[in-house]
Order: structure tokens, then sequence, then C-alpha cells
């Protein structure tokens, strides 16, 4: 592990050298294709160093982590093509690379706290340097609140196991489950569930992905919401004893509220808040698939959250490319696009399908898994996962209809066509999502 993260560091002189961001996308690249080299075959710790270390879950997040971080380079070319701080901008990439790569694979949690907190950081500056409206200064001030204001109860409960146990090490927690008690639980449980977001603390991530660039708005879709998926999959074993207890609470919670979220979905008229609002349904089944506490929920909520992270990065893409033609995200302007950009209808088409869980997209196997465990954990669910599904593929449905078919904006009256960047970004997207399906024993732990 300590290997890639010196050759990350290396990369950091290279990033203020001006016609040099072509090499340091290579060098990620190939950092990205050499790592994925390193799978752990067995469901166990390895490549130990110092407070670091790699299991399956962190292998995977790491991956899907030095993948979007690359990809977020190739999809800001119109930085480097107007000299807007390109050298910054590749600082700021490559710190956030490092600080995700250290934060998946901690094997301390004091740790892997302060690199979960410390990767909000760059976050906020491509938020504030780069976004697109003056909003965006309160878009960045609600995404500190909400996140640092719900952490501080994280620290004091880390400290709490500290005290108790004399060690925060990953492989102490386990077993040791009688720490668990209310106040306790919330400390620790209630961070994640801010970053994942939960229905009700979720009003900072529309805001956020709406004034971030697509760099922003690809690494908060692709990575951050996964931080806390990935908290709670850590947690779990302290919290085990009295997730029996409050995990009614969190399931009925998150599936309704990403109920509610999806008929938010069907009124948005801007692209990019739709996307970020379909974030927020799927991670709400993620979160119920976690907290049913069993094997199977486990499993599938970690293949979905990959799932999001490559398709949801996808599509903001695509409204970024939209944008740069015509200067709105609105869906009154960019409707009829498949007689402008009849080149861009099939990849709008692809990964809207993607979004909506058909095959073979691993996020059909995300949400089928996490269908059986919430209907196992108890029956009554499956009313509320019929409508969660049904206009999951109606706002998906929505979005591709009203942005390709329908009457052409009258201001615009020119073909556009794509360049060979985008249609290369796109499918480093695609391809990995209908790929990862093959082998369903790496996605789903059947190790």
């Amino acid at each position: 592990m300590l290997k890639f993260l010196c050759f990350l560091i290396f990369l950091i002189p290279l990033c203020f050298y001006s016609g040099l961001w072509w090499l340091v996308c290579s060098m990620m690249f190939f950092v990205s294709f050499l790592y994925l080299f390193f799978f752990p075959y067995f469901f166990c710790w390895g490549g130990l160093g110092y407070i670091f270390g790699c299991d399956l879950i962190s292998y995977g997040l790491v991956l899907l982590s030095l993948w979007i971080c690359v990809l977020m380079i190739l999809a800001s070319e119109s930085i480097f093509r107007l000299g807007y701080f390109p050298g910054f901008f590749l600082f700021v990439v490559v710190v956030l690379t490092i600080l995700l790569y250290c934060t998946f694979s901690s094997i301390s949690l004091l740790s892997f706290y302060i690199f979960f907190e410390s990767s909000l950081i760059p976050t906020l500056f491509l938020i504030l340097g780069w976004g697109y409206q003056p909003e965006r200064v309160q878009a960045g001030i609600y995404l500190l609140f909400y996140t640092l204001l719900a952490s501080l109860p994280l620290l004091v409960g880390i400290l709490f196991i500290y005290n108790s146990l004399g060690s925060l090490c990953l492989f102490t927690l386990s077993g040791n489950s009688y720490l668990a008690g209310g106040l306790f639980y919330l400390c620790m449980v209630f961070a994640f569930l801010v970053s994942m977001p939960m229905f009700m603390v979720h009003l900072w991530l529309p805001s956020a992905h709406v004034e971030a660039p697509v760099s922003g708005s690809m690494i908060l879709a692709g990575v951050l919401l996964k931080l806390g998926g990935y908290g709670l999959l850590r947690a779990f074993p302290v919290l085990f004893s009295f997730g029996f207890s409050f995990g009614v609470v969190w399931v009925a919670l998150s599936l309704v509220g990403g109920l509610f979220v999806s008929l938010f979905c069907m009124r948005q008229t801007d692209l990019k808040s739709l996307i970020a609002y379909s974030s927020v349904a799927h991670m709400s089944m993620v979160i119920g698939g976690i907290m049913t506490l069993n094997y199977w929920g486990v499993c599938s909520s970690f293949a979905l959250m990959v799932a999001h992270g490559l398709c949801s990065s996808g599509l903001f893409c695509l409204s970024n490319i939209s944008y740069e033609r015509f200067s709105s995200r609105s869906l009154l302007i960019n409707s009829g696009l498949i007689n402008l950009m009849p080149s861009m209808a099939m990849w709008w088409f692809l990964l809207s399908s993607c979004n909506m869980a058909a095959p073979p997209s691993l996020n059909l196997l995300g949400e089928i898994g996490l269908l059986s465990s919430l209907v196992s954990w108890s029956w009554c669910l499956m009313f509320v996962l019929i409508f969660l599904s049904f206009f999951s593929a109606a706002y998906t449905l929505y979005l591709y209809s009203y942005s390709q078919h329908g009457s052409v904006y009258s201001g615009v009256y020119s073909c556009s066509l794509g360049y060979v960047r985008e249609f290369l970004l796109l499918f480093l997207h695609w391809f990995p999502l209908n790929l990862v399906i093959l082998s369903v024993d790496v996605s789903v732990f059947w190790v």
C-alpha cells in the first residue's frame, strides 16, 4: 500500500509544470491499472504497513477512487484549454486522490477519521474555485456545516473506544459489541448517515452538486458518498448488538425518504439537480441494506455503491457535455438533443438504462440483492420497494425522454458532435460498470 502512496505523492511536483497535465493523467491511469493487479484473493487484510492495509472492501473503493479521479482530469479539459489555474487544479485533484486512498486503506479508526474529514477540504476548493455561480459559497458552507457538525460526535465515540479497549485498530473491533449503548450508537452512526446522505440531512448534496464543476460533481457522487457506507461497514462490529434495536428506524426513514426523493426527481428542471436527487434515492437503498445487518445486505450495498459511483459520475459528465454546448442545464433548453447531438444519444440511453438497473449493469446485481435482503428482513417493505423501483425507472425515463426528444430550443440551430476525448470518457464509465458483473464473486464477496 505504501508503494502506491509514494507514487501518488511523487506526482504532486509535476502538477505545476504547464503542459504536463497529460503526463499526470497518464501516470494516474498507470497507477489505476497497476493497482488492479494487486487484488486480495482472500477476505483478509494484506499489504500491511504502518497504519495502512487493504482488504476486499478497501480494494474496491480505492480502485473506484483512483479511477474516478483520473476521469475527473479527463472531463475537465476546458480548464486546461482556457488556462483557468490548471496547475492548482491538478494539485487539488492529486491531493484529493491521496486523501481518499489513505481513507479507504487506514487500519486505525483515528487515521480514518482524520483522512475522512481532510478529503472535504480539496472538494471545497473545487466548488469554490471552479464553480459556476456566486451561490457556490453558500453550497460550500452547507457542505462543511452538515459534515463537520455531524462528525464531532464521531470523534468523541472513537475516543471512547480507545479509552475502553486501549486500541483503535480495526482488527480488534470485532467481538467488542458490548460497548454499544444508545448515545454511543448515535455518535458513531450519525456522521456516516449524513455523509451518505440520508433523507432529512441531505440538503447539502443537491446544492453542492449544482454549484460544483463537473470534477466536483464526479468526485462527490462517485466517491465521497461512499465514505459513509464504508464507515458503517467498518463500525458495525462494535455496533452490532445495539443495531437490532435502532435498525427499524433507519430502514423505515431511508426507504420512505427515498420514495419522497424519487417524487422530487419527477419535478426537477435542472439536469444536475435531477441526477443529484437520484443519488440520494439510490443511497437510501444502500442505507436500508446495511441496516438490515445481514450478509446479503452488506454484500449488495457494496455492489450498489461501486455501481452508483460509476453510473452517476457518467451522467454528470453527460450533463456537462450539454452544458458546454448550450451554457444551460435547463431541461427546457436541453430538449431534443437527439437532433442536435445524435452521437451522444446512445450514451444517454446506455447510462440512463444503467441508472434504472437494467441488465447487464452492476446496478441490477446490487438492487436485486438489496431487494432480497430487505424483503427477507420484513415482507411489509415490499410495498415501499415496489414504488421505489417504479419511480426510479420513471424519473430516469423522464430524464432521457425529455432531454433527447421533444421540440428543439429555437435559439440553437447548429448540429454539434462530440470529441474523441468525451467518447473515451463516457466509455471508461460505462465499460467497467457492465464488465464487473462478469466477476460476481468479486463484487458481492462470494469468495
